[in-house]
């Protein structure tokens, strides 16, 4: 199998020793993205949405540098520190996929997140 590292300025730098996506043959797993802005480096927790929509911008990029796209994405995983905030992620979180080719996901409330963000997602995409 063959792994190759992928990297990008366009999303958050790794805060530790970990690579921010790494692809393992046909599979790409993408590190758990925050709401850090990786233009000034500072957290976006206006509201949720914001922080959410923050988020997928940082897998957007993540993604772009992989040379895939949001269609290639076949699993996620979200991390909410609160389940009341669900909704409100699910709605923002949906609007980056096709319903009709949306990948497999769990979504569970976690005790604490790094940087006591809100939200965090990981993905796992696939390129034939």
């Amino acid at each position: 199998m063959h792994k190759k590292i992928v990297s990008t300025n366009n999303a958050p730098a790794p805060v530790g020793p970990y690579s921010q996506a790494v692809w393992a043959g046909n599979l790409l797993f993408l590190s758990g993205q925050i709401a850090i802005d990786p233009n000034t480096g500072s957290l976006v927790l206006d509201n949720i949405e914001a922080e959410t929509h923050q988020v997928m911008k940082n897998i957007g990029a993540m993604l772009t540098a992989a040379e895939v796209t949001f269609e290639h994405v076949v699993k996620t995983s979200i991390y909410l520190s609160d389940m009341n905030d669900f909704n409100s992620v699910n709605t923002v979180y949906a609007s980056y996929f096709n319903a009709d080719t949306a990948p497999a996901r769990e979504c569970v409330e976690v005790a604490k997140l790094p940087k006591g963000v809100n939200v965090e997602i990981s993905i796992t995409a696939y390129r034939a």
